[in-house]
């Protein structure tokens, strides 16, 4: 299972790999071989490179449903630390990345099956107006309108699966 975790303003990749009765650790792409056994429902122990560290780990609450917030305690200290799918992470960056565009062709930032068209051509709409809804990932991503304007041409339709880049709403800016 392979996580981006957050520690204060650091980032690491970081997987756990369990087979053959050996666990592997791979940070930032280096493996490490270890050891862990669960003492108490929160308690574990760590062993690596033949040092032995007693871990507690306690889930901290957050808002954000994708974003999975711990406690570690060991025993130099407390690291508050965070856990993500990277998928996740890249569609939520590749969403905010088609927000900042204000052109008048609205593409696909991910291949996706388009659920719902909410706008029709000829139609006049508001700058971050919802313009069509595209699931990728099992999740419902919305288009909203990078610019106030007319639909010019839709190019996709309902139902359809639409790969990367693929265009799927032209626009034409409103004339002053």
């Amino acid at each position: 299972m392979k996580r981006t975790l957050v520690i204060a303003d650091e980032t690491h990749e970081l997987e756990i790999r369990r087979g053959g009765g050996k666990t592997v650790m791979i940070w930032d792409g280096e493996e490490y071989p270890m050891d862990i056994v669960r003492v108490e429902p929160t308690s574990y122990s760590v062993i690596m490179g033949g040092h032995s560290v007693g871990v507690n780990i306690d889930r901290i609450r957050s808002l954000d449903p994708d974003l999975h917030g711990f406690r570690a305690s060991l025993f130099d200290g407390a690291y508050d630390f965070t856990l993500q799918d990277p998928h996740k992470i890249l569609l939520a960056a590749a969403m905010a990345r088609g927000k900042k565009g204000a052109c008048g062709l609205v593409s696909a930032l991910m291949p996706g099956k388009v659920l719902k068209l909410l706008v029709q051509p000829g139609e006049v709409v508001e700058e971050g107006q919802p313009i069509l809804i595209l699931e990728a990932m099992k999740m419902q991503n919305e288009y909203t309108a990078p610019m106030a304007g007319t639909v010019a041409q839709i190019h996709a339709e309902e139902g359809v699966n639409v790969e990367i880049n693929s265009p799927m709403i032209t626009l034409l800016p409103l004339a002053d």
